[in-house]
């Protein structure tokens, strides 16, 4: 069974409905208010789960404000919107990406309107984004279905909205044998933004990703840059998919997550490596702010020995589109 995005007519909640955050480790709690009824949110450290909504239903999948999340930079949405549906916002002191993830949408970003969207779901081909600076405003309306992945951080640089296509994006293939990896970068610390950097990654199942383990919490460049990150998986087959994110520094315990489908794991800190369940080809959208936009990290010395056993990448790869570079 292959990963579906939808395949039912169109069913609208309240965009007011929000994702719950849990884990074995809850840092708070607290109460709010939808409609006449009052949700308990649980706030953790690690790990957001998104809103398991029907196949046909519309609306907001994850909410996580920067102030949720207790850390500087990134606030991260994920919504889907139906045919004729629309979404409008504003950066005001912010600046923004946004991610087709799947399905076909109309969109403006103050340069004329254009219909975008190719892949039916993120392991249908490679990603049509729009970046939108301070100072803007964007919309979207749905011809189809579709799912939006947003993240923004504070700017007020002035720079000029780009539309990111297919043919835009980067494609290249990483590490060896049982820790290779595709990687789609969108925004990379080339691209012309404030703070913001964007990938992809596509890891088959069974293999490592973001390994030999590396990290960037210390602002310490060349060498190393502080960047927060944000992993937002998807699974080929959601409904029984998973992957396994450790996170652990030299400081601090060491914490495995199990992730599924529509999960977000957040970095502040330390190696975080990920490896696919067997049988489950997994994505995750990667945000990083910090800093410094620069992609400069520190690898766990103790696991740089394996590079030296790589003599091929994984045959399965590339999984979607084709390696460019």
């Amino acid at each position: 069974m292959g990963y579906s995005l939808f395949a039912t007519p169109v069913t609208r909640i309240p965009s007011s409905d929000k994702a719950l955050w849990s884990s074995s480790h809850s840092l708070k709690g607290s109460a709010r208010r939808h409609g006449n009824q009052e949700k308990v949110v649980s706030y953790t450290k690690y790990v957001v789960h998104s809103n398991r909504l029907a196949a046909g239903q519309t609306g907001q999948l994850l909410r996580l404000p920067r102030e949720e999340a207790e850390w500087e930079w990134m606030s991260f949405f994920v919504r889907r919107i139906g045919p004729g549906e629309a979404y409008r916002t504003l950066t005001k002191g912010e600046e923004a990406v946004f991610v087709l993830l799947g399905g076909v949408c109309t969109i403006d970003w103050g340069q004329g309107t254009r219909s975008v969207g190719k892949r039916k779901n993120v392991f249908d081909g490679l990603p049509y984004a729009v970046y939108v600076p301070a100072g803007h405003q964007i919309a979207f309306t749905g011809e189809s279905v579709c799912e939006i992945a947003e993240c923004r951080v504070p700017s007020d640089a002035k720079l000029e909205p780009k539309l990111i296509s297919p043919a835009d994006v980067s494609v290249n293939l990483r590490g060896g044998g049982n820790a290779s990896r595709q990687i789609i970068d969108i925004m990379a610390s080339s691209f012309p933004a404030d703070k913001l950097i964007a990938v992809e990654v596509y890891t088959p199942g069974g293999n490592w990703s973001s390994y030999p383990p590396h990290k960037h919490d210390v602002h310490n460049p060349p060498a190393e840059v502080d960047l927060d990150e944000i992993y937002y998986y998807r699974i080929d087959q959601p409904r029984d998919g998973f992957a396994l994110q450790h996170l652990y520094s030299d400081q601090s315990e060491h914490r495995t997550v199990k992730v599924q489908d529509g999960d977000a794991v957040l970095v502040h800190d330390g190696f975080h490596p990920v490896v696919a369940g067997p049988g489950y080809d997994v994505y995750y959208l990667n945000f990083l702010a910090g800093t410094s936009r620069t992609m400069a990290v520190t690898e766990d010395p103790k696991h740089l020995w394996i590079k030296s056993t790589w003599k091929e990448t994984d045959p399965r790869l590339p999984l979607v589109g084709k390696h460019t570079t």
